[in-house]
């Protein structure tokens, strides 16, 4: 004798959607905690290039008046301080949202990081372009 086999209860069915939905949830939470580490990283790059570059061309003996090393250090390492701080926005993002994933009172929430960084990386370039401008008109 052969037995058909069980269908599936609506309750069944409703919690495999929730957990596949939760799934689909985390692995968006780790894809954007991905993002966050990429672009921290490459403004922590940035800002350890930016100096190195300057001293290669100022021992070229190419800029024989400009003193452009100060500057670059402080752009450099507003660059990293910035990429420091996205990843530690980024990080408690992340670990924020896993634990409303784990709760089943998933309620979405603003999220004003990207804006922070956003910002500082504005402030960063305004007084970079502000410095460029004076340097170059020797204010």
């Amino acid at each position: 004798m052969s037995q058909t086999p069980k269908q599936p209860s609506n309750n069944d069915l409703a919690a495999d959607r929730t957990e596949l939905a939760k799934y689909r949830s985390r692995a968006a939470a780790d894809r954007t905690l991905m993002a966050w580490i990429r672009t921290s990283l490459s403004l922590i790059g940035f800002g350890f290039g930016i100096p190195t570059i300057v001293r290669t061309i100022e021992n070229t003996h190419l800029s024989h008046n400009l003193n452009p090393v100060r500057f670059s250090v402080i752009v450099g390492l507003s660059f990293i301080g910035t990429g420091m701080l996205g990843m530690v926005l980024g990080l408690r993002e992340h670990r924020k949202l896993l634990k409303q994933i784990e709760s089943d009172r998933y309620t979405y929430e603003t999220s004003y990081s990207a804006e922070i960084v956003g910002v500082a990386l504005l402030v960063i370039g305004l007084v970079s372009f502000i410095g460029v401008i004076v340097k170059s008109l020797n204010f």
